[in-house]
């Protein structure tokens, strides 16, 4: 059985068409999209999409879900207010049908993958949706989070930046960001069963810019300069998440 775990997507539909594509080629047989996939400057078709997928598909919520489905329950969302208008906009894309397919999405999900065992699938850690670490973040810090998971892998995403490391004797892979990956621009995502595959998926990074330009996201152009034709650096980011990682 082929798994592709699809992280972070942010409503960045041509890299996610682009992605799917390439899963339809291997021969993908289910498809675990891992959260964040809003929000964005596509969100609308881009959960269209995933909807209507022919494949098998299970869906994991993220902590950019839950500030936009805070926000269609008439809260104000637990984000800086430099993302607040972000999040309202995405909001008024989505129908009242879309708001309830997202609230039916998991925290965390258990598969067992042949060749590879237990694996526990969740967005940012198996604690919540929100906290950050990375290849560089100290084992000591994560141990008491992931030592009694109960899986032999850990499939995440969150950070943006792929990476595979032990935890103990917990292996922990991060999917990385289709749609807005740090380091070399294009689309990074995991492909699992029977070994493990860091993807990362070249596409028309100008025709993309291109089109989310064309939208009315508050931040659009901001998204096709930083998010898709130049990225942030790895080495920028984990700098940025050393201040914020788990303690």
């Amino acid at each position: 059985m082929k798994i592709a775990a699809l992280y972070d997507i942010h409503g960045n539909f041509p890299a996610l068409e682009t992605v799917l594509t390439e899963t339809r080629r291997i021969g993908v047989d289910h498809i675990l999209v891992g959260g964040d996939v809003l929000p964005g400057p596509m969100p609308a078709e881009t959960l269209s999409r995933l909807q209507n997928l022919g494949t098998d598909v299970q869906f994991l919520f993220g902590n950019g879900e839950a500030a936009v489905l805070e926000q269609m329950a008439g809260r104000t969302p637990k984000v800086p207010e430099a993302y607040r208008p972000i999040i309202r906009w995405n909001a008024e894309q989505l129908s009242p049908e879309q708001e309830r397919f997202l609230r039916s999405w998991r925290k965390e999900i258990r598969l067992e993958v042949p060749g590879l065992g237990k694996v526990l699938f969740c967005h940012a850690t198996p604690r919540n949706e929100n906290e950050c670490f990375t290849r560089l973040t100290p084992e000591d810090r994560l141990l008491p989070i992931f030592t009694a998971v109960g899986a032999d892998m850990v499939i995440c995403g969150h950070t943006h930046m792929q990476f595979d490391r032990m935890i103990g004797n917990i292996r922990v892979i991060n999917a990385g960001s289709v749609g807005m990956p740090f380091g070399r621009p294009g689309a990074d995502w995991l492909l699992l069963g029977p070994s493990i595959e860091l993807h990362h998926t070249d596409y028309d990074l100008s025709q993309a810019a291109q089109k989310v330009c064309a939208t009315r996201y508050p931040q659009a152009e901001e998204f096709a300069s930083t998010s898709i034709l130049h990225p942030p650096s790895e080495e920028e980011m984990l700098k940025v998440f050393a201040k914020v990682e788990l303690k």
